[in-house]
């Protein structure tokens, strides 16, 4: 969105715009991996869900402290409402993925032993 002409206004720094833009890309295509997984209570599901919110999270802290460093509030334009609502919205939701992932999945489920 941040890289999108039209979203932003210009002038929106580069240095904030690629890592946030590449590291919301790479967070969709893993929750889209594991959404198989976790419909078939497939094994490698808790591991595919904690890699998702661990690269979620990590994306959402480096866009903050990354806008806050490169001064980009002004830029945002009509992307606004994406630090104003979606990103506190987010980190509410990755936290209570954590919770749900230390709570209620079996820890000995973490890493399936090979069969055999």
């Amino acid at each position: 969105m941040f890289l999108a002409q039209g979203a932003t206004y210009p002038g929106m720094p580069l240095r904030f715009a690629r890592p946030a833009a590449f590291g919301d890309l790479l967070a969709a295509v893993l929750a889209v991996a594991s959404l198989l997984p976790v419909a078939m209570g497939s094994s490698v599901a808790r591991l595919l869900v904690l890699t998702f919110n661990l690269e979620g999270s990590a994306d959402l802290i480096v866009a903050i402290v990354l806008a806050n460093l490169t001064l980009a509030a002004p830029y945002m334009g009509p992307a606004y409402w994406i630090p104003a609502f979606w990103v506190p919205a987010l980190l509410v939701t990755h936290y209570i993925t954590f919770r749900v992932l230390l709570n209620h999945w079996n820890v000995d489920a973490w890493m399936p032993l090979p069969s055999g």
